[in-house]
């Protein structure tokens, strides 16, 4: 089966507008770590700042597969979209002279609602693909790739714009700025949306969002460690840590941190989606039955756990931060950028194949729940790990989560052939 024109048309639809959700959504975060960091935020104070978000996102996914399948995919994407309007525009509205407690409260509760808006979107964007990607020729693999690496390299440019708008704007004209882009965005995708997204069902059961399935139980599992593993470093850890080494503690040189600090954390989202677009053709999946790429799921995991094994070792026989050290960390996390994206590809992809048409949004949203508590595991680990045993224990948790999302993919079986 080939893709219809209008298929492609609302594929290609979905795919811009997740773009535009996951810019603002990779310079929201950016804005927010940064600068609550130099309103001297503690490092597990800032975690907080992402608990909520990540916590929205489980309960998000897990209703949102229910209400599309329900109602449709289109009515997601478009709350996904609104949701976050409404968020940038309350960020904009903290008041400076607020308490520390009563400001994290307030952050924590915007946070969420963007962890409730970029989850609707993703559910939406993902499933959208199963519905239309053609099935021969690794059809789905490649689809399935490109909307997902896309969206990572869009979302590392919206790190890279976040620091650059918190450091030449300031706070409340970067996230109003984002907020109106986003609102021509979403009017734009209202008028163009063409027809090819299944519109609901009115027989479709909550209960069924529990997917009785055991590959995809087992590969949910393995995503909430996979998940964990990156944003045990990637949330405080790495961000506080360079902050320490690159910035003198004057304006200036915060300014010139944020700067080096964003562009670190867009290159490897930059890097992350590049090589999870390029997986099918650097896994040959074209040639290959849906039974090896189960069975590389397991591999490409196993291997991922050597790198944050070696940079723990590296962090704890230096002899503290150094250009050596920080010159060591940042290729070790390249690295490990561009093996995660092919891990993480393949399990994208391998949701999408153990479900069925009828099932995909809740099997998608079930999934996708499970990583959204990855994240939130690690980013409470993170700002809890650096702050008890520094960047050595941070890299050293995220050796454990790697090994244990390993253990998980071990019990993937191949799917019999209908």
């Amino acid at each position: 089966m080939t893709a219809r024109p209008e298929g492609f048309a609302a594929y290609l639809t979905v795919t811009a507008a997740y773009w535009a959700f996951m810019l603002t959504d990779g310079a929201l975060r950016m804005l927010v770590l940064l600068h609550f960091h130099s309103l001297g935020f503690s490092p597990i104070q800032l975690a907080y700042l992402f608990l909520l978000y990540e916590f929205a996102g489980m309960v998000t996914n897990l209703s949102a597969g229910w209400i599309a399948a329900r109602f449709g995919l289109t009515i997601t994407l478009y709350a996904g979209l609104g949701l976050q309007i409404l968020a940038l525009i309350a960020l904009a509205r903290l008041d400076p002279g607020w308490a520390m407690g009563a400001s994290v409260l307030y952050v924590m509760a915007v946070q969420g609602v963007s962890g409730v808006a970029k989850d609707l979107a993703k559910m939406s964007s993902k499933s959208a693909v199963k519905l239309l990607a053609p099935t021969e020729g690794g059809g789905l693999f490649r689809w399935v790739a490109l909307l997902t690496g896309s969206k990572n390299a869009v979302k590392g440019v919206g790190f890279l714009l976040g620091a650059v708008l918190l450091a030449v704007f300031g706070f409340v004209p970067a996230t109003l700025s984002m907020a109106a882009a986003l609102a021509v965005i979403l009017l734009a995708v209202l008028i163009v949306m063409p027809p090819g997204l299944p519109k609901g069902r009115k027989g479709a059961k909550f209960t069924e969002l529990f997917s009785r399935s055991a590959n995809v139980n087992w590969l949910a599992a393995a995503r909430v460690f996979l998940f964990g593993a990156r944003d045990v470093w990637f949330v405080v850890g790495i961000p506080i840590y360079f902050s320490a080494v690159l910035s003198d503690g004057s304006e200036a040189g915060n300014r010139a941190a944020f700067f080096m600090i964003g562009s670190f954390m867009a290159a490897w989202i930059i890097l992350y989606g590049a090589v999870q677009a390029a997986a099918p053709r650097l896994m040959r999946a074209t040639e290959r039955p849906e039974g090896d790429l189960v069975l590389a799921a397991r591999g490409w995991a196993a291997a991922l756990c050597v790198i944050p094994a070696g940079l723990t070792l590296a962090v704890w026989i230096s002899d503290g931060p150094g250009p050596v050290l920080t010159a060591t960390l940042i290729l070790g996390l390249l690295a490990f950028g561009a093996v995660f994206a092919v891990n993480s590809a393949l399990h994208s992809y391998l949701i999408l194949a153990f479900t069925k048409a009828e099932r995909v949004t809740m099997d998608v949203g079930f999934y996708y729940m499970a990583n959204a508590g990855g994240r939130l595991l690690g980013s409470l680990l993170s700002g809890l790990s650096y702050q008890l045993g520094g960047l050595a224990l941070t890299l050293g948790t995220a050796t454990i989560m790697v090994a244990l999302s390993a253990l998980l993919a071990a019990r993937l079986r191949p799917e019999p052939a209908a």
